[in-house]
């Protein structure tokens, strides 16, 4: 293999996996990922067992909470620093005013704002707001703008079901609906219980 081939080829890399956050208290931030935005407990490993957190997933990404030490929560952002072009993950939504009406039934602070592409011809709807612990949150309806690869034609990766890790179900849940709300299909995982 040539050395330009070698540099140009892309790192087998699938998907993100997870997004780890450091909290002030665990048990409140699980509460929050699991109300506010649907997110689902999961098993953390027994090699994970050493030290106080929690892992969540949903939507194909895994949250990863970690209980702060007291020496470490000077590291932890401000909780009512709200400023859209600062740090923040983001996650894709279908219905904005579902999302709002959720925050305000938990009184949660948000900015919403709207911003526009293509001379007014697409509209981005955004919510900004703060986990627990701070860590800003973007919800938005971005699956509007097109992925426009800027000179890296052929080099974007977009894998399909591969990233999502395995899923193992206990007796009491035979199947998992998918996000359309139907049952089957290839965006579920069915256990086969006979």
């Amino acid at each position: 293999m040539k050395k330009d081939e070698e540099i140009s080829r892309a790192p087998p890399l699938m998907a993100l996996n997870h997004v780890s956050r450091l909290c002030r208290n665990v048990k409140e931030s699980v509460e929050f990922y699991k109300n506010v935005l649907g997110f689902v407990l999961i098993e953390r490993p027994h090699a994970f067992e050493s030290f106080d957190g929690a892992w969540l997933f949903n939507y194909g990404i895994g949250i990863h909470l970690v209980q702060a030490k007291e020496v470490d929560k000077d590291r932890l952002p401000q909780t009512n620093h709200l400023d859209p072009m600062d740090n923040h993950i983001s996650f894709q939504c279908e219905d904005m005013d579902a999302i709002e009406q959720t925050l305000k039934d938990h009184n949660i602070e948000c900015i919403r704002r709207e911003v526009e592409e293509g001379n007014g011809r697409i509209k981005i709807e955004q919510l900004f707001f703060n986990d627990p612990d701070g860590f800003m949150i973007e919800i938005c309806n971005c699956e509007n703008l097109k992925l426009v690869p800027a000179g890296s034609l052929g080099k974007i990766q977009l894998p399909i079901d591969r990233h999502v890790p395995p899923l193992e179900l206990n007796e009491d849940h035979d199947q998992v609906v998918n996000r359309s709300g139907h049952n089957g299909g290839s965006n579920s995982v069915k256990k086969d219980l006979e």
